[in-house]
C-alpha cells in the first residue's frame, strides 16, 4: 500500500487497547491507517475496524522477531469487570488446519481507574507447553482426540495464541516419549528400596473383549510409607493357554528386575488358577528359595473371596430378588398406587421412614438395602397382596422367611467389606480380625436348625476354607506385627474357631512366624540383595554364591545358645499397645526401628503384602473390570503407556500437594 504522504493524527482522547503501545496511528487524507513500530507494515486504523487484524499481525510479527511475548502488557479491571469473547464463526466447510484467529477481548465500560502489569520475563516455550498439555491428557484421563476439538481450539488461541497445537497423533507420541521418561524414574525408585515387593496380578476385560493383566507393585519405602506402582497393563491373547500367561507375568517381573525380590504375589479375582500360581513359583524359586519355603507366596484377594460367598447367596434367592424389584415397581407405577401402598403401611402400624427403591443390580449392597428396606413393609406387601387382584408379584411366606435369614449373610459381607477396602493405607495387618469374624459368623450358621440356613452355610464355608487355608498363615502373621495384637489375637480367635484342636493351630502360626523372622536373621542366605541390608561391601565380591553363606548360617545357631533375646523375643513378651483411634501402625514401626532392627525390616514387608486388590468403588461391582470404551480403541503400547503413566504422575501430584484429592484412574468397572 503506497502512502505519499503522512500526518500524524493527535489523538483527541486515550487508546484504551493495549495493541496500540505497538502501532502509531497515522492519517492521509481522509483515511486512518496504523503502522507497526516493529516492522513498519501498514494496517488499517480506523475505528469501524476495530483492532483484532492488529492484534494477529503483532503474534504474527512478534513471532518473526522473537520478540519477548512477555513484554506485552495487560488491563486488570479491579471490580466487576465483565470480559466477553468475540463470536467466533463455526462454519460447516471450514478446513480442520485452518488457522483459528485470536478472538478479540471487549471489556464492558467499568471503572475508569486502571492498572498495568507485567507478565514477567520468562519467554514462551513450545516444547514444554507441549509436553504439559500431554500431561495433563494423561494426569486427568482426556480423549487424545480432544486435540482436535474446536472449542478447544478456540480457547488455546485466545490463551496464547504462539502455542502449535499438536495433531493427535504427535500427542500421541508425546505420551509415549513421557512414559518412557516416568518409567526410568519408577525402576530407579524401585531399584533403590533395600526391602521386598508385593505384586498384585489382576485381569481385565474390554468392550471388545480383548483381555488385559495388570500388575502393581506395593511396597513400604524407606520412610515408612505405603507406596503403590502400575508396572504393566498388557493386552494377552483371550485364546493364550494357561502356561501363555504365567510366561506374561514372569517377562513381566524380569522386566523390572524384581523377579528375586518378591515376597509375595496377590492374585485378584479372574486369576484364580492353581496351575498359573504354581508355574510362576517354581520358576521363580529355581533362582532364589521363596520366604518360608513360598507357603507366604501366594495371597488371594480378600475382597474377591467374601464376594464369591455374596455371588452364592444371591444366586438362591435370584426368584426372589426379582420379585421384590417387581413389587417397587408396581408400588412405585403411579401416585395413587403409591399413596395406596402408604395407607396400607400406616394400617399395618409400620413407621418406617425408608423409602422404597429399586437396586442398581450391578452392585451388589445396593441389593443388600433394597431386601432390608423391603423387609420392613414385609406387612404392607401381604395386605397389598390380599387386597389388590392385579398384584401377582408377591412373595410367599416361605419365601419372606427365606429373605430374613438371608439378610444376616448379607449385612455382614457389607460391612466386612466395606471395613477392609475404605482403609485409605490398607495394610495386611487390618484383615486378620475381619475375616476371623466372617469365620466364626459361618460356623454358627452351619449349626443353625433351620435347614435353608444350614445348606446355604455349608455351600458356603467350603469355598471360604479354600480362601482360608491359602491365605490364614499370612493373615495371623500380619496381625501378630501389630503391637496392639501380637499372638493374644491369634490365641483369641483359634480359641474359637478351632475348639480343642487350637493348640495345634496356633502352634503352626507361632513356628510359622519364626521362621520367617530366623530368615531375616540370617539375612544374606535368604533376604538381603546386592544393594541392600545385609550385603557385603568388605571386599569380598558380589558374587551371588557367597562362600561365607554357611557361615552366616552357623553364627545364628550357634549365637542360640547364649543369654541374647532376639527381636521377636522381646516384641513378643512386651505388652501389647493399647487400642485407640489416632494409633499408626506406620509410625510406630519407625520409631521402634532402633530397638527391633530385624524384626522392622520383616514387617516393612509384611505389612505392605495387598490382602486385597479392589478399592472399595470396586468391591461391590458383581461383574469383572472393564476397560472403559475410549481406552479400548487405543492401541495396546498406548494403553499401557497412558494407564501406567496416570498412576504415577497421580502419585507425584499427592505427594507434592496433599490438600489435592485423588486424582481416580480412568477404568471402568462394569
Amino acid at each position: 500500500m503506497e502512502i505519499t504522504s503522512e500526518t500524524v493524527i493527535k489523538k483527541p482522547k486515550r487508546l484504551t487497547s493495549v495493541v496500540w503501545n505497538h502501532f502509531e496511528r497515522v492519517k492521509k487524507a481522509d483515511i486512518c491507517y496504523a503502522v507497526c513500530v516493529h516492522c513498519n507494515k501498514r494496517l488499517s486504523g480506523s475505528s469501524n475496524s476495530g483492532t483484532t487484524h492488529l492484534r494477529n499481525h503483532l503474534m504474527r510479527c512478534l513471532k518473526r522477531s522473537n520478540y519477548d511475548v512477555s513484554q506485552l502488557l495487560a488491563k486488570r479491571r479491579k471490580k466487576d469487570t465483565t470480559v466477553t469473547l468475540t463470536s467466533y464463526n463455526f462454519e460447516e466447510g471450514q478446513p480442520k488446519n485452518e488457522h483459528i484467529p485470536v478472538a478479540a477481548i471487549k471489556f464492558e465500560p467499568g471503572p475508569k481507574r486502571e492498572e498495568v502489569i507485567s507478565i514477567g520475563s520468562t519467554k514462551f516455550d513450545q516444547e514444554r507447553s507441549r509436553m504439559d498439555l500431554a500431561k495433563m491428557i494423561i494426569l486427568h484421563g482426556y480423549p487424545l482426540a480432544m486435540v482436535d476439538h474446536i472449542g478447544f481450539k478456540v480457547f488455546v488461541k485466545n490463551l496464547q495464541p504462539m502455542f502449535d497445537i499438536a495433531t493427535n497423533s504427535s500427542l500421541e507420541l508425546d505420551c509415549i516419549t513421557i512414559y518412557e521418561k516416568e518409567k526410568k524414574k519408577v525402576y530407579g525408585t524401585i531399584g533403590k528400596l533395600s526391602g521386598r515387593i508385593s505384586v498384585a496380578v489382576d485381569l481385565w476385560n474390554s468392550p471388545e473383549n480383548a483381555r488385559y493383566l495388570c500388575l502393581t507393585a506395593h511396597y513400604i519405602d524407606e520412610e515408612w510409607k505405603l507406596q503403590k506402582k502400575i508396572l504393566n497393563f498388557i493386552m494377552i491373547d483371550a485364546a493364550h493357554t494357561e502356561d501363555i500367561h504365567s510366561e506374561v507375568v514372569i517377562k513381566c517381573l524380569m522386566d523390572w528386575d524384581i523377579e528375586r525380590r518378591l515376597f509375595s504375589m496377590t492374585f485378584g479375582d479372574l486369576f484364580t488358577s492353581d496351575d498359573i500360581v504354581s508355574r510362576i513359583k517354581d520358576h521363580l524359586s529355581q533362582n532364589r528359595p521363596l520366604l518360608s519355603d513360598g507357603k507366604l507366596f501366594d495371597v488371594r484377594c480378600a475382597a474377591h473371596a467374601l464376594k464369591l460367598l455374596v455371588e452364592d447367596t444371591m444366586e438362591v434367592l435370584s426368584e426372589v430378588i426379582h420379585k421384590i424389584r417387581e413389587s417397587i415397581c408396581y408400588v412405585k407405577s403411579t401416585q395413587t398406587m403409591q399413596g395406596k401402598f402408604n395407607e396400607l403401611a400406616q394400617q399395618a402400624g409400620i413407621d418406617n421412614q425408608k423409602n422404597l427403591l429399586a437396586d442398581c443390580p450391578t452392585r451388589w449392597n445396593s441389593t443388600s438395602v433394597m431386601l432390608e428396606t423391603a423387609l420392613t413393609y414385609r406387612a404392607a406387601f401381604s395386605l397389598l397382596q390380599e387386597h389388590d387382584s392385579a398384584y401377582t408379584v408377591g412373595l410367599s411366606e416361605e419365601e419372606w422367611e427365606w429373605m430374613n435369614s438371608i439378610m444376616g449373610f448379607l449385612k455382614l459381607f457389607v460391612e466386612i467389606t466395606t471395613s477392609i477396602t475404605s482403609n485409605k493405607s490398607p495394610t495386611s495387618n487390618i484383615y486378620f480380625p475381619e475375616i476371623c469374624d466372617a469365620h466364626l459368623q459361618l460356623i454358627e450358621w452351619c449349626k443353625s436348625s433351620d435347614e435353608f440356613v444350614r445348606s446355604m452355610a455349608l455351600k458356603m464355608k467350603s469355598k471360604f476354607e479354600i480362601y482360608w487355608n491359602k491365605c490364614s498363615l499370612s493373615l495371623a502373621i500380619a496381625a501378630i506385627l501389630d503391637p496392639r495384637f501380637k499372638m493374644p489375637l491369634v490365641q483369641y480367635y483359634y480359641q474359637e474357631i478351632y475348639g480343642s484342636s487350637a493348640d495345634d493351630h496356633i502352634k503352626e502360626v507361632s513356628d510359622g512366624v519364626r521362621e520367617l523372622f530366623n530368615e531375616y536373621m540370617i539375612g544374606s542366605t535368604s533376604v538381603s540383595f546386592d544393594h541392600g541390608v545385609g550385603s557385603s561391601s568388605s571386599g569380598m565380591g558380589s558374587d551371588s554364591r557367597d562362600r561365607l553363606k554357611g557361615f552366616d548360617k552357623f553364627l545364628h545357631e550357634t549365637s542360640q545358645g547364649k543369654n541374647s533375646v532376639s527381636d521377636l523375643d522381646k516384641y513378643l513378651e512386651e505388652p501389647v499397645f493399647p487400642r485407640n483411634y489416632d494409633f499408626n501402625i506406620f509410625t510406630w514401626w519407625k520409631v521402634h526401628t532402633p530397638r527391633y532392627p530385624i524384626l522392622s525390616m520383616m514387617a516393612q514387608d509384611v505389612l505392605g503384602v495387598p490382602m486385597s486388590t479392589v478399592t472399595s468403588e470396586l468391591a461391590f461391582r458383581t461383574g469383572g473390570r472393564v476397560l472403559d470404551q475410549y481406552r479400548s480403541s487405543l492401541s495396546s503400547d498406548t494403553v499401557q503407556a497412558l494407564i501406567c503413566t496416570q498412576d504415577w504422575l497421580r502419585t507425584e501430584v499427592e505427594e507434592s500437594s496433599p490438600s489435592i484429592s485423588a486424582v481416580p484412574l480412568c477404568i471402568e468397572a462394569i
